[in-house]
């Protein structure tokens, strides 16, 4: 193999392995804000389930 050839070649190694840690870096922060995500819609599922009971609280009460 050629000293060209080689080159060129660790040249495109040395390229997929920074790709590689860039994405692995972008899929843990995408990791972290799915995570920030869900737990955001907990807190508005628990706020609507309240929203809801305090409803239905007044349903029975003037039922």
């Amino acid at each position: 193999m050629s000293t060209e050839l080689f080159n060129r070649l660790e040249q495109k190694v040395t390229s997929a392995v920074e790709a590689l840690e860039l994405l692995k870096m972008e899929a843990e922060e995408l990791r972290e804000e799915n995570a920030r995500l869900k737990k955001e819609r907990e807190e508005w599922e628990e706020r609507l389930t309240a929203l809801l009971g305090k409803f239905d609280d007044l349903d029975t009460g003037n039922g």
